[in-house]
């Protein structure tokens, strides 16, 4: 095979070669940044990935990251990429899918990506995207009690619950959070 990364008319035709041979999981694809982008449906994830890992002429082997990002109002409110990497033919390639608000569910890419689980596991504690088969689908960086997920766009920036050290109880109290107004009526005549 070529190294398609150095070259934009190679990543054409490798484009080309996906799409004939991928049409029916393949909704469009594009060129950016030197990387291909193929947008697909959420159900195809794993059956693509599959491909792009084993097929003599991707060996996409690495799974770098996964991105989440949200965009509130619309139907298919997350937007998640898949970034892909084969060390044999020094080339990246991005899958990208949405998924709906009420229901944000993909199938696990952890057995034929080891280190998707802890990127899954990311995704499901911020954002709150669930991974079907993921065996280990649990809060990664947020309490085991926390409610919500924060890198949601109306998320609210105070949070729910907080959590503070009572000096006279000697332990750990979560109670609601509540806001103070000590500002409410700022003067920009004050001087401190």
């Amino acid at each position: 095979m070529f190294l398609i990364h150095h070259h934009y008319g190679l990543r054409k035709k490798y484009l080309s070669f996906l799409f004939n041979i991928l049409k029916k999981f393949i909704k469009s694809g594009k060129i950016k940044n030197k990387m291909i982008e193929l947008k697909i449906n959420s159900k195809n994830i794993y059956s693509l990935s599959l491909f792009l890992k084993k097929h003599t002429k991707c060996l996409y082997k690495i799974l770098t990251d996964i991105v989440v990002y949200d965009c509130p109002g619309k139907k298919f409110r997350f937007t998640v990429l898949y970034n892909l990497l084969s060390i044999s033919y020094n080339s990246r390639i991005i899958i990208s899918t949405k998924l709906l608000e009420k229901l944000p569910v993909l199938l696990t890419l952890v057995p034929l990506y080891s280190g998707a689980g802890w990127l899954e596991r990311e995704a499901w504690d911020f954002f709150g995207i669930f991974f079907i088969n993921n065996s280990d689908l649990r809060r990664l960086l947020t309490d085991y009690g926390f409610t919500g997920y924060p890198l949601r766009k109306d998320f609210p920036l105070t949070g729910f619950i907080e959590i503070i050290y009572d000096d006279s109880q000697k332990q750990i109290i979560y109670r609601p959070v509540k806001l103070s107004q000590d500002f409410r009526n700022f003067e920009f005549k004050n001087v401190w």
